[in-house]
């Protein structure tokens, strides 16, 4: 509210707008709020020391408070009026879009009708020009102009469209629905580094499974993970769905408890089968299994930066969570102590409790390491000891020297 007075006070206009509106008249917290004005970027930061002012696409102000960071930008103005200040691209993406105007002119710029609702300070009201309130009373979200228009500027706004839905429990428009299944493909065109952005704001936030069934009902998941689509379309097609969905639903059960979930472990079980696959694929043809799974990691891995540009630090951690899998069959000797002590141990386990669940591991193997972690150490000697007949759990694996596939991580680091 600073920020709004303060605006107000130099003699500016300012709104609320957007999902903090939207939240708050659905009676929901808002996780941030947003401030529309008739500033410029350059008259807002004159006004406030505590301002950046950041964007390619539209330039936007943030201004922080402590750690709050409250983002301001200028209305946006008629696109045709100024069109030296906008650039799109050949397929109608827009690349650039610094033009400025009036508030009637800024609310046929935002996505949908839903997010396009302004509250005034000065005299509590909440300002409604493409019929918001009625798509929010009836849970419908529906996209402002013409669909097809509007996700070619910006394709990114079908997974808006369907995260969205998902949260706030709303239906899709038809006109809304009949869009994104006629510009699917232009969500190739995005960086693979903005699309693993949305792709954890999609998978992360607490409603996982409803996203990836309507992500796939759009035809838009294959675009994510083309490496899982095909895995799902397979013979060994329901396995693959039954651990994405037992992974998803684990996932938001854990943030429904205000518990902790992490990117490595979402995408280590949404890419696990793809990997199995192609492993078994290799050693059909003669490749020895370690070797068949180290390069059938990498494989996979290359394939999906192309889609989603993974971290370094989340494609490592995947990876040992996957080579965990084979380590666990050995269960004598002093190595199950030493593996208990690694510090990704405890995401290992946890991934073959879903694997045992899903019928992709033993339930005796996954009991057996569960009952290990809690006994005392001289249970585990015991239970460490090899069989009276000389023989172990371990087993046999077949390894050759052929030159293993170069990964091509990312590189990119970001925060889980």
């Amino acid at each position: 509210m600073k920020v709004l007075y303060r605006l107000q006070k130099e003699g500016y206009d300012a709104y609320l707008v957007g999902g903090c509106v939207r939240d708050l008249l659905l009676g929901r917290e808002p996780k941030d709020f947003d401030v529309a004005t008739n500033a410029d970027p350059t008259q807002i930061k004159r006004i406030f020391r505590n301002c950046r002012i950041i964007g390619r696409r539209f330039r936007l102000a943030h201004v922080h408070f402590g750690r709050d960071v409250i983002e301001v930008a200028t209305f946006r103005g008629d696109s045709d009026s100024q069109s030296d200040l906008q650039v799109l691209d050949v397929e109608g993406r827009l690349l650039r879009d610094n033009i400025y105007g009036s508030i009637e002119e800024d609310v046929w710029r935002r996505d949908f009708t839903v997010n396009a609702l302004y509250y005034r300070l000065k005299d509590f009201a909440v300002i409604d020009y493409v019929g918001g309130m009625a798509d929010l009373n009836a849970g419908t979200l529906k996209l402002i102009g013409n669909p097809d228009t509007r996700f070619r500027e910006d394709p990114v706004r079908m997974l808006r469209a369907v995260r969205f839905a998902v949260k706030l429990g709303f239906n899709l428009d038809a006109e809304c629905q009949k869009g994104i299944h006629s510009v699917v493909d232009q969500l190739n065109s995005i960086p693979s580094a903005r699309l693993y952005d949305e792709t954890l704001k999609l998978f992360m936030s607490g409603y996982a499974l409803q996203t990836f069934e309507m992500l796939s009902h759009y035809g838009l998941f294959k675009v994510l993970f083309p490496s899982t689509e095909k895995s799902l379309s397979s013979k060994s097609g329901d396995a693959t769905r039954q651990l994405v969905v037992r992974a998803l639903q684990n996932s938001d059960n854990r943030i429904a408890e205000g518990k902790t979930v992490t990117a490595y472990f979402l995408f280590a079980a949404l890419l696990w089968e793809p990997v199995q696959m192609r492993a078994k694929a290799m050693m059909a043809q003669g490749v020895g299994e370690y070797m068949a799974y180290q390069d059938a990691a990498n494989d996979i891995i290359n394939k999906q930066v192309k889609s989603t540009a993974l971290p370094r630090h989340i494609t490592m951690a995947m990876r040992e969570v996957w080579n965990f899998q084979s380590k666990f069959d050995v269960r004598v000797g002093s190595k199950p102590s030493r593996l208990i002590t690694h510090p990704r141990f405890r995401a290992g386990y946890d991934f073959l409790l879903l694997r045992s669940e899903t019928g992709g591991a033993s339930p005796e193997l996954a009991e057996w390491w569960g009952r290990y972690q809690v006994v005392s150490e001289t249970e585990q000697r015991a239970m460490t000891q090899p069989l009276r007949n000389g023989t172990s759990n371990k087993p046999k694996r077949k390894y050759n020297n052929r030159k293993r596939t170069k990964p091509a991580d990312s590189g990119k680091e970001t925060s889980e």
